[in-house]
């Protein structure tokens, strides 16, 4: 069963950091490993075992303290894009054609080609 293990870890510097990553993920069931140096978390998803987790952040030589060990959150939903409703396209302008003293109303976007 997939679970999100949460740990409060002291991440003082990038090494640390480094380090702390490089254990945990080299054991078997962990799909992804994240470590926040601002909050001092490591998080664990996966089917890895809890207490090897801390067995491993214990090897490395850091204090360890449990967050929370539960199922991972579901993945946020996309919103579905509205669809636009087409508006009906306004009626087009008729030209007025005017060969020499006629006036004559046509439908033809080129008003320059108008003999009749």
């Amino acid at each position: 069963m997939v679970q999100r293990t949460v740990l409060k870890v002291d991440i003082s510097c990038l090494k640390c950091k480094k380090k702390l990553i490089k254990a945990v993920s080299g054991l078997q069931g962990v799909d992804k490993v994240e470590a926040d140096a601002a909050k001092g978390t490591l998080t664990v998803t996966g089917d890895c075992d809890p207490y090897d987790i801390i067995v491993r952040t214990r090897k490395v030589g850091k204090f360890v303290e449990v967050v929370s060990i539960g199922p991972p959150p579901a993945p946020p939903k996309k919103p579905e894009p509205k669809k636009e409703e087409k508006k009906p396209d306004p009626p087009r302008p008729q030209h007025i054609c005017i060969p020499y003293d006629y006036a004559i109303v046509c439908d033809e976007p080129n008003p320059y080609c108008c003999i009749m």
